[in-house]
């Protein structure tokens, strides 16, 4: 049940990501991207589409494991320039789709070798306030320096800065998840995590349309495709528990698996770049 609803946010993500750049990118030099795309109905389906997707998303959260939902939504990349190139009336080219090919294989091998695995705590905030100071001062530092980059530059800085803010939203949609679960809806209204979360989305969405504005959209989706599952492995090992069940050898294969999934959404980044 995690891998289909992750799947259908995967899929769902691709629509709406379309949807909102091609409105970014009509943005005149010098105006307000947010301000620009929120007067735009289009704008607003899309946001929709992604406010469900993100729903599809919580409920595969409670089915399964971080660890088995981020690599599937890594997915929507390769969902994205499919539905981007059928919307220019363009064919994707052959070293995209290779990549996209050694994605897709990467992801499932994450998934059938490594088996993950969520831990039965729920994490304390002491055990969450290193990763939070760590990422606000890094973040932070890194949109102030893409204030002073253009083009291609801008959006990749922008999509990594956008990729590691999702990535803690997925740890603590996943948080969010277990609360509500555990506890029901007064259990969310008196978690952190739930504010934490609502925060983070929110700024997550505003500098994703920064990034969208700054260059084309196969430049920054890959870079925020790369940063995200970065993060939000990082922390559902060190904020979570959460782990893969193998042993011996196989801890090679998954660490190839992993490099290789990274490695895919960068090159795809770089190709989009040039």
């Amino acid at each position: 049940m995690a891998v289909i609803f992750a799947l259908a946010s995967a899929l769902t993500i691709a629509w709406g990501t379309v949807v909102r750049h091609r409105i970014a990118s009509r943005v005149p030099v010098g105006q307000s991207p947010i301000l620009q795309a929120i007067r735009r109905p289009l704008w607003w389906a899309g946001m929709s589409t992604a406010i469900i997707a993100y729903i599809l998303q919580v409920v595969a959260l409670s089915f399964g494991p971080l660890l088995i939902v981020q690599p599937i939504l890594v997915t929507s990349l390769i969902f994205t320039l499919l539905v981007s190139a059928a919307h220019d009336q363009k064919r994707v080219s052959a070293s995209e789709l290779s990549w996209a090919i050694v994605l897709t294989a990467s992801v499932t091998v994450v998934i059938l070798l490594g088996r993950p695995v969520g831990s039965a705590d729920h994490p304390s905030f002491a055990r969450w306030a290193p990763a939070l100071l760590l990422g606000i001062v890094v973040l932070t530092a890194m949109t102030r320096w893409s204030a002073r980059l253009s083009g291609p530059d801008r959006a990749f800085v922008l999509g990594l800065v956008t990729g590691a803010v999702f990535g803690f939203v997925a740890v603590l949609s996943k948080a969010v998840a277990d609360t509500f679960t555990a506890n029901g809806l007064l259990g969310l209204a008196v978690s952190w995590e739930t504010y934490a979360l609502i925060l983070a989305a929110t700024l997550g969405t505003l500098i994703q349309q920064n990034a969208f504005n700054a260059s084309t959209l196969s430049t920054s989706l890959p870079a925020m495709k790369a940063g995200e599952p970065v993060v939000a492995f990082t922390l559902g090992f060190l904020v979570l528990g959460e782990t893969f069940r193998v042993t011996g050898w196989n801890w090679v294969w998954l660490a190839l698996a992993l490099l290789a999934m990274i490695t895919a959404t960068v090159m795809l980044s770089r190709k989009g770049a040039a």
